[in-house]
C-alpha cells in the first residue's frame, strides 16, 4: 500500500490512519491541528505510473510516465478546485487542496456516520419512504454536479455514507470528469453502465442515473445488479417490478428503477429532473427493454460476427463481443462492420492494421 506513516505532518494536517485505497491514490483520516478537526485527506498516487520514495515524495516510475503523471496531477488539482465550488449538503465538501511531496492533496470533510451498506443492515426490509430519504437528497446533489458540467462516474454503495443525523452524502469524486473532456473507462461492476466499459462510450448524466438506480435496486431487492456487459447480449436480470415487494414499494417507483437501469443509454432518463418525476412523483414510464433487444439484433451471419469478435479482442480485450453485437445492428455488410469497429481502437497504427484486415477478409474496399 505504501501509505504515509501515522503521525506524518503535511502543513497543519497530521495523518492518523488510512481510510481507503483506490486506483488514483489514498485517502487518510487526518487531524487539522489549527481547527482541532478531523478531515479526510486524499493523496494523488496513481499506483501504475507513480511511486513513493524514501523521503515520502511521490514521482513518476520512469521518464516514460512523467508526462502522464504531471498531466494527472494537474487534472487532480483542477477537479479539486471544481468540486470545492459545489455547495450542497449531500455532496462531500472539499475544504482545501495543495501541492506537497511532489504530488497533490485534497482536504475534505470527514463524514461521521456509516457506510450505506452498514446503515441498511439493521433496517431491512426497507419501505419506500426509507429508500426515498436516501435517494432524493442524493438526486438533488447530483443535479448540482451535472449543472456544473461534471459527472461523478463512480456512484455505488461504498461511496455513499449516511450521517449520524440520517442525511446521506455522496463521497469520492476521484473519477469525476467534465462532460466535455475525454472520458476514460471507469468500472464498478454492477453499478457502472456499459458505456463506461470502453473509452468510446457515450457518457452523460444518464450514466450516473444508471449507477444510482443500481444502488436503489440493491436497496430494494437485496441483490447487486448484474454487470452491464452481461445484460447487452440478453438481459436476464430480474426487473425491480418483478422482485420488489409491492406491499412496500409502489409499482411506479419500481418501474422507474428499471427505466434508469436500461442497458442502452439512449433509452434511459436523460436528466435528474426527468427521473425524479418518475421515481418520486409517480410519472408513468415505459421500460423498452424488449424493443431495444429486437432493434439491435445482428443482421450479419454468426460466423462473421465471431470472426470479427476474435480479431477485435486482440485490440480491446473481452468486451469485444458486446461491441461487435452493437455495431452489427448498424452494419450493412462485413466491410462496414469492421470500419465501425475500428473506431473502438485508440492507437492509429493498430486502427489502420485492423481496417486492412477488414479489406483482406471481406474482399471489399474500405471506403
Amino acid at each position: 500500500m505504501n501509505a504515509l506513516p501515522t503521525g506524518y505532518a503535511l502543513h497543519e494536517y497530521r495523518v492518523e490512519k488510512v481510510l481507503g485505497v483506490g486506483g488514483f491514490g489514498l485517502t487518510y483520516l487526518a487531524l487539522d491541528s489549527n481547527l482541532n478537526l478531523r478531515v479526510a485527506l486524499k493523496e494523488y498516487l496513481p499506483a501504475d505510473i507513480a511511486q513513493r520514495g524514501a523521503d515520502q515524495a511521490i514521482g513518476p516510475r520512469s521518464a516514460d510516465t512523467a508526462e502522464t503523471f504531471g498531466w494527472g496531477k494537474q487534472r487532480f488539482l483542477d477537479e479539486s478546485r471544481t468540486v470545492a465550488s459545489f455547495r450542497h449538503p449531500n455532496i462531500v465538501r472539499v475544504m482545501r487542496f495543495f501541492e506537497a511531496n511532489g504530488t497533490a492533496y485534497m482536504v475534505m470533510e470527514f463524514v461521521e456516520g456509516a457506510a450505506l451498506g452498514d446503515w441498511i443492515k439493521t433496517r431491512r426490509p426497507l419501505a419506500e419512504a426509507q429508500a426515498a430519504t436516501i435517494v432524493a437528497p442524493l438526486l438533488d446533489g447530483l443535479e448540482v454536479v451535472h449543472k456544473a458540467g461534471f459527472l461523478h462516474r463512480d456512484i455505488k454503495p461504498g461511496n455513499i455514507y449516511v450521517r449520524d443525523d440520517g442525511s446521506p452524502v455522496l463521497l469520492d469524486f476521484g473519477s469525476a470528469r467534465q462532460k466535455s473532456s475525454e472520458l476514460t473507462a471507469v468500472v464498478s461492476p454492477g453499478y457502472a453502465p456499459f458505456e463506461q466499459y470502453h473509452t468510446q462510450g457515450k457518457q452523460g448524466p444518464w450514466s450516473d442515473l444508471y449507477a444510482l438506480a443500481g444502488v436503489l435496486y440493491w436497496m430494494v431487492t437485496g441483490s447487486m445488479p448484474q454487470e452491464a456487459p452481461a445484460r447487452i447480449r440478453a438481459d436476464n436480470m430480474a426487473p425491480a417490478v418483478q422482485c420488489g415487494d409491492r406491499k412496500r414499494f409502489r409499482p411506479e417507483f419500481l418501474a422507474a428503477i428499471d427505466w434508469a437501469l436500461t442497458p442502452y443509454e439512449d433509452q434511459r432518463p436523460q436528466t435528474v429532473p426527468e427521473w425524479r418525476d418518475a421515481l418520486l412523483a409517480g410519472k408513468p414510464v415505459e421500460v423498452k427493454t424488449q424493443k431495444i433487444q429486437k432493434a439491435t439484433a445482428p443482421r450479419l451471419p454468426a460466423e462473421v460476427l465471431k470472426r470479427a469478435e476474435q480479431r477485435l479482442a486482440e485490440y480491446i480485450g473481452p468486451v469485444a463481443g458486446v461491441v461487435v453485437k452493437r455495431a452489427a445492428a448498424k452494419a450493412r455488410d462485413e466491410a462496414e462492420l469492421y470500419l465501425l469497429l475500428a473506431d473502438e481502437i485508440e492507437d492509429k497504427d493498430e486502427k489502420k492494421a485492423f481496417v486492412r484486415q477488414a479489406v483482406s477478409i471481406s474482399g471489399k474496399p474500405a471506403s
